[in-house]
């Protein structure tokens, strides 16, 4: 019972998740896929949730699937990230249930010019540097394979919130402790690239976003050493 109802209510999040991702231009038309995992079960958006329902999902559209990758519940086909959505639950499941791939359109400049990015806020220093990965080919085992390589190490921000990385021309790949909390740092690395972008624009670009760093960073060691 209690794993027929952690689905029920992670079928039900995905949906509309899924939905307030696109209205808030954190994943677009194009692609993007969502799990999480409840026991042996992962519930997975389906293929196309973007380019055919324009993250219009229903709860009973959401797949139902088992690590063999048969779908046991929902409508549609499995998403074509299916790889990398397994490869992290399987060896990151102790700390986190819940991966997103999505194109925060911010963000997705950082994927466009193949560069890492580091955090300039507050808000997104537990995060660390969010690294760009060498070029994988998409929906490969190669991919899923170089995405879990680069989240080793960094169990402790899944368990506490969340942790991502960026696949060169392709997107963001995320995974944290729940829904909630990896819904909540795909929005924060969208605002953090919104804040590079902006500043490299209008104040002055790199040299200025690095002394701001420097200066949050001397901020905050004063106020831990009080």
């Amino acid at each position: 019972m209690e794993t027929i109802a952690g689905v029920m209510e992670a079928r039900a999040k995905l949906a509309r998740l899924g939905a307030l991702l696109f209205d808030r231009r954190l994943t677009d038309a194009c692609g993007g896929n969502m799990s999480v995992r409840v026991g042996d079960l992962v519930c997975l958006t389906p293929s196309l949730s973007g380019s055919k329902h324009q993250w219009q999902l229903e709860p009973e559209e959401v797949l139902v699937v088992d690590f063999e990758g048969n779908i046991l519940e929902g409508e549609g086909t499995l998403s074509r990230e299916i790889n990398v959505h397994f490869k992290l639950h399987r060896e990151f499941g102790g700390v986190g249930n819940a991966v997103i791939h999505a194109h925060p359109r911010n963000l997705m400049v950082f994927a466009a010019m193949a560069v890492s990015m580091p955090p300039v806020l507050e808000a997104t220093l537990k995060f660390g540097e969010v690294k760009c990965l060498e070029y994988a080919p998409a929906h490969s085992q190669i991919l899923a394979d170089t995405i879990a390589e680069a989240l080793r190490g960094q169990e402790d921000r899944i368990a506490k919130q969340a942790a991502g990385v960026i696949a060169s021309w392709h997107g963001l790949f995320l995974m944290g402790k729940d829904l909630d909390a990896a819904f909540d740092a795909v929005e924060r690395f969208d605002t953090n690239a919104y804040c590079i972008l902006m500043a490299q624009q209008a104040l002055g670009g790199e040299g200025l976003l690095s002394r701001q760093r420097e200066a949050l960073a001397a901020s905050r060691r004063r106020f831990q050493a009080s």
